[in-house]
């Protein structure tokens, strides 16, 4: 079943199609939802999501795009989201705690990404750890251009933004990971 015929058969409510669309691009979608997130139940919860809205919404898919990159536009925006509410949720937790109504309660997990080799997983944790400080829009593009191996051009289409701008991002997110590293590895000399 080629693209055009795959969002056709989307389109038509064809269980068998979306059936398809989740079994091609479920590790796409759960490796770039972990990556943003970084915690494996919440990422398999945000890709459910993805795959719920692109259910609903493959009515409104034009075809300006690639399938792909309409799904990880979706992925992100649904990552990008799920994380605002947990920083959201944290904050009030925060204030539970000033203000002595309840304990705040933080999870900080070690993250391990699944496609990361096992004599890289303590580097990639610390890699992980200093994306979360990035700017959400620096990590979205050093996210899909260093980690799902995106071009600059795919990227541009899923962000909504010029190459330039893709180009831009790129670069401070690589200088504030460098300046992050130096002094994380300054400090555990």
């Amino acid at each position: 079943m080629n693209e055009i015929q795959l969002i056709q058969a989307l389109q038509q409510g064809d269980k068998n199609a979306f059936s398809f669309l989740v079994q091609t691009y479920q590790h796409m979608v759960f490796n770039t939802v972990l990556s943003i997130v970084q915690q494996q139940e919440e990422a398999e919860d945000v890709a459910q999501e993805v795959f719920v809205q692109a259910f609903i919404s493959i009515t409104k898919f034009r075809g300006d795009s690639k399938i792909s990159t309409w799904l990880y536009r979706i992925a992100v925006t649904k990552a990008l989201d799920h994380q605002r509410k947990k920083k959201s949720k944290k904050r009030f937790g925060l204030l539970k705690n000033v203000f002595g109504i309840g304990l705040q309660e933080e999870m900080v997990a070690d993250f391990y990404h699944p496609g990361v080799q096992l004599e890289n997983k303590e580097k990639s944790a610390i890699l992980f750890k200093a994306l979360q400080n990035l700017p959400s829009q620096q990590r979205v593009a050093f996210t899909l251009i260093k980690i799902e191996g995106l071009n600059y051009e795919d990227t541009s289409i899923i962000m909504q933004i010029s190459i330039k701008a893709i180009e831009s991002l790129m670069h401070r997110a690589k200088l504030n990971l460098r300046n992050q590293l130096i002094n994380y590895y300054q400090s555990n000399k």
